[in-house]
């Protein structure tokens, strides 16, 4: 962590749920125990080995004040000799000592000669476990039955969603100061135990809605000193992250919480910050862009990290795509140094990694991801979301200062606005194919991979003129969520792509369900009072989707994997396609009401597919709520290895099952996180009243028909072991890893 930010209070990203016990009951909540799980060092060569041969060390990198968790000597040895599984452990780690004689054990140990044992004992003496500078804090105060929970009429899913609401008590930590040092650790509980930045919105407007105003106002605050120290919010809370942001959802954060709780005195702190961080924006990240479709110039953001060396979290990763020993031609240091900004720039995107932003996209096919890494053009892209969320800063800002009683300074934000629409519209509005698509600035044309991105304008309030021409346009920007919903049995994808990132198919991440949930709430309710359309006798939903849009032929489209007694998919063209098709609605789609028009329709299917994405996969590994729902046998539970679990909270989904984490990635699928919680009590207070109790596919089922690495592959309806009837009527942040 940043050592000036020792007495930081934050919420974790992610904790370990304690065992269920009476939601009711709580009265009280006590300081979590944080329990620091150590890994061990295990190289995959023997002690005795000589430690692996290396390329020289990249630049130092001017942005990283640390020698021992920033590129260098140290970080590049312990990395190459691979002492652990996940390469963000070692960096998580505090010393024992101070640096100077940190680095100079490290000098004793490092020579020609050295082997694995002698660096596993260097790590040993000199490290502690990871996550040792963290503490429990206890809730003050703590409101076991907030406000929100009266908007959720299923009995089963109001006592769910008060469940969650108390993981909140497990996840709360402060800095534990007797365990940093003078190096300090570069800052437990699972990957992520840091404060992340995008992470905090969802996870923020989950605390709202449990009314844990002074947790919200603790985050802002952390947030606060990191621009009044950096001059920007970092990645993450951790020295290695202080080259790179992230979607700067700092000041919705911020109007979300004065909108929440009418408290404006945090403004005479907040908003002179607030403008720091976005005059950071514009000297460092904003560029001028000029339309080849209107020849006008638009000031447009983009991300772009300042970074020629591996990134510390995730170093050997890095290290590798780069230095790959199958290359024909191994790379240059220049085309290093250019891959190294490209991943650090794609890691600030929020997004790393996906095929929206790289030219090759299944270069390598979807096991191995090096090829297509190798072509990110993360630098070249200007991004719908990044100057969605700038759009929808400005007019915060504005509403604001407004608030504040500055008139100028409103003014100012609401032409900036102005500006940054016009470019939107411009840039990346396709009238033809009825969707935004990002602007290459290589090609000087719009990229043609469809992503969920393209909600993120109308979750701001950019609504283009063509789909407010009349409902059959209008419906055309979400023809794809309808056939999502229709075609799959889980919740949207960031892309349609597989490609064996985690940002691409069949992943489905809890913040998009949410943008898109707000973009069909921004609509006009005059263009959506219709019916859902139906497709042709002889077609599937796909029919439905504009030309072009997706730049998929349907059959190039992800299959759906089937559960019938024996592994099968769904078919891939036509009618029998839209396997949960139902009369009015879809599987695990809630329940149609008269009079109900399309966008209604929509928002209440999307609601309950997240909601079932969260229980089911919650439910099948180990959750359970005394005197409502039973605990799965532990036979059914062995099928996901969660026979010591209490369930999870994945931090994504499968597009394809409502009950398991997503796949991909570089490190291992989370088992908690905020961001899923945030998600789900909004979700909860919002659309309550239209939620029912999912039909969850059976753990048992799904083994005797396929399994893969522990965890099931498929589920759709029909299947036995359904939970809907019968079970319905019986300083601060938060850590974002697994728990």
């Amino acid at each position: 962590m940043f050592t000036k930010l020792a007495a930081t209070v934050f919420i974790a990203q992610a904790a370990r749920a304690a065992p269920q016990g009476s939601v009711t009951a709580l009265t009280s909540v006590p300081a979590p125990t944080v329990t620091v799980s150590t890994a061990i060092a295990s190289p995959s060569a023997s002690l005795s080995a000589t430690l692996p041969s290396q390329i020289p060390d990249p630049p130092k990198q001017a942005w990283c004040p640390s020698e021992i968790f920033c590129a260098g000597p140290l970080l590049q040895t312990v990395n190459i000799a691979q002492l652990y599984a996940d390469p963000k452990t070692f960096v998580d780690k505090p010393t024992n000592g101070s640096a100077q004689a940190v680095l100079q054990n490290f000098a004793s140990v490092n020579s020609t000669n050295a082997t694995e044992g002698a660096l596993v004992n260097f790590v040993d003496a000199n490290f502690r476990g990871e996550g040792a500078e963290l503490e429990g804090l206890p809730i003050p105060n703590f409101e076991p039955s907030p406000a929100f929970l009266k908007n959720v009429s299923d009995p089963l899913l109001k006592s769910w969603s008060q469940v969650v609401h108390g993981f909140w008590t497990q996840l709360i930590r402060g800095t534990n100061e007797s365990a940093v040092c003078a190096e300090g650790s570069a800052s437990g509980c699972g990957r992520f135990r840091e404060q992340y930045y995008w992470d905090s919105f969802w996870i923020i407007e989950g605390l709202l809605k449990s009314e844990l105003y002074d947790l919200v106002n603790a985050t802002l605050q952390n947030f606060m000193d990191e621009i009044e120290m950096i001059g920007f919010i970092p990645n993450g809370g951790r020295i290695y992250y202080l080259n790179r942001s992230q979607p700067p959802l700092f000041i919705q954060m911020l109007s979300n919480y004065v909108a929440a709780t009418n408290d404006t005195t945090i403004l005479q702190r907040a908003l002179p910050l607030a403008e720091k961080e976005l005059t950071w924006w514009k000297d460092n990240r904003t560029l001028n862009v000029t339309s080849p479709f209107t020849n006008q110039t638009y000031a447009m953001a983009r991300y772009a990290a300042n970074n020629t060396a591996p990134r510390p979290e995730s170093y050997l990763t890095d290290y590798n795509t780069a230095n790959d020993p199958t290359l024909s031609t191994p790379l240059t240091e220049d085309e290093r140094s250019n891959l190294y900004a490209e991943l650090a720039s794609g890691a600030e995107t929020g997004w790393d990694y996906t095929a929206r932003f790289i030219a090759e996209p299944l270069a390598g096919g979807s096991n191995n991801t090096s090829p297509a890494l190798r072509t990110l053009q993360v630098r070249s892209t200007i991004p719908i979301c990044l100057n969605s969320i700038l759009y929808k800063a400005n007019v915060a800002l504005a509403d604001l200062y407004t608030l504040s009683g500055n008139h100028n300074a409103a003014s100012q934000h609401q032409s900036t606005a102005v500006s940054i629409r016009a470019g939107i519209l411009d840039l990346f509005w396709d009238g033809t194919k009825l969707a935004f698509y990002d602007f290459n600035m290589t090609s000087k044309a719009r990229n043609s991979i469809f992503t969920v991105a393209s909600f993120y304008p109308l979750w701001a309030g950019i609504i283009p003129n063509e789909v407010l021409s009349s409902q059959s346009t209008t419906f055309s920007l979400f023809a794809s969520l309808n056939l999502v919903l229709n075609r799959y049995n889980g919740t949207f994808p960031t892309t349609f792509l597989e490609t064996g990132l985690q940002w691409d198919a069949p992943n489905a991440w809890p913040p998009h369900q949410y943008i898109a949930l707000q973009a069909l709430a921004a609509l006009p309710a005059n263009l959506t009072s219709n019916a859902l359309p139906s497709p042709p006798s002889n077609g599937s939903t796909y029919a439905l989707v504009p030309s072009g849009q997706l730049n998929l032929a349907e059959d190039a489209l992800p299959g759906q994997p089937l559960l019938t007694g024996k592994q099968a998919n769904a078919t891939k063209t036509g009618p029998h396609a839209d396997i949960n098709s139902l009369n009015g609605t879809v599987v695990n789609g809630g329940n149609a009401t008269q009079g109900e028009g399309w966008r209604d329709a929509l928002a209440r299917e999307l609601a309950n597919r997240y909601f079932a994405s969260a229980f089911c996969s919650w439910y099948s590994t180990g959750g359970s709520i005394p005197g409502l729902l039973p605990r799965l046998s532990d036979q059914a539970l062995n099928v996901s290895n969660s026979v010591n679990n209490t369930g999870n909270m994945f931090e994504k989904f499968s597009n394809q099952n409502i009950d398991a984490g997503g796949s991909g990635g570089e490190y291992t699928v989370q088992a908690g996180f905020g961001w899923t919680n945030g998600v789900v009590l909004w979700v909860a207070s919002t659309y309550g009243k239209v939620l029912v109790a999912p039909q969850c596919p059976s753990p048992l089922l799904e083994s005797s028909t396929s399994t893969s690495s522990g965890k099931t592959s498929g589920a759709m309806r029909g299947v036995a072991g359904y939970m809907g009837a019968a079970a319905a009527s019986a300083a601060v942040w938060v850590v974002m890893g697994a728990w």
